[in-house]
């Protein structure tokens, strides 16, 4: 029996009708390639084959990218909309009292973090009134304190963003709710002239959710949008 007769008729005409359906099925067209070669012999180098291989490869690591970059784009469309709420939530705070009890409850939520603090600085001759916020998610700390927390204690400026992992001394900021954080983001803000420095702590149990290597483009309009909103209440 010839090997066309031992293809049944239909699927014969099938083939032959719509090519195409072999030609776009990889695991169809490996196999024909694969039966090729074996027919051919050992002693045979098929450089098709060889440059099918190639392609096939280099499909897959361009699938791959595809994905991977899809994948990031949807992820900072996500992230993007939730600095927005949060930025949009911010503002709709009647005064400041209401404002600074939103850090911890409302913030955090739609931030996805375990704890919020915002950290002002004072020099000891004078102080805000109304820093009692719900919650305890306001520190008040010794002039100087913003800038050596987030840069480790060195001498060295740390930079506006900072994400890393949370250290032992994350306690003074985030009291007792440290023991369950391993990681941070820190946010300098700048509170106009004649104002000290004040921080903005994001932490997270989750230890990779704040990482050095991370982008900092969201974190920088986040920290822009709160410096805005905290100037114009503490005018």
């Amino acid at each position: 029996m010839s090997s066309t007769a031992a293809i049944a008729d239909d699927l014969r005409a099938r083939i032959i009708n719509e090519p195409k359906v072999i030609l776009d099925d990889p695991d169809v067209m490996r196999a024909l390639v694969a039966a090729n070669d074996k027919m051919m012999g050992a002693n045979i180098v098929d450089l098709r084959g060889i440059a099918m291989e190639r392609l096939e490869a280099r499909l897959d690591r361009l699938e791959e990218t595809h994905r991977s970059v899809i994948a990031a784009a949807y992820e900072n469309l996500a992230g993007t909309n939730q600095i927005h709420r949060a930025v949009l939530r911010l503002l709709e705070a009647p005064d400041f009292e209401t404002l600074l009890g939103l850090l911890d409850d409302d913030l955090a939520a739609i931030l996805r973090v375990d704890c919020v603090r915002l950290v002002l600085e004072t020099d000891g001759d004078r102080a805000e009134t109304a820093l009692a916020a719900p919650g305890g998610a306001v520190r008040v700390m010794t002039a100087g304190f913003a800038r050596s927390y987030a840069g480790n204690g060195t001498s060295r400026p740390p930079r506006r963003i900072v994400l890393r992992r949370t250290g032992p001394h994350s306690e003074s900021i985030y009291g007792s709710r440290a023991a369950e954080l391993r990681s941070e983001a820190l946010l300098t803000l700048d509170l106009g002239e004649a104002r000290l420095p004040a921080l903005l702590a994001l932490g997270s149990a989750d230890p990779q959710q704040f990482t050095p290597n991370q982008g900092t483009d969201l974190m920088e309009f986040f920290a822009d949008a709160v410096e805005r909103v905290l100037r114009r209440w503490l005018a």
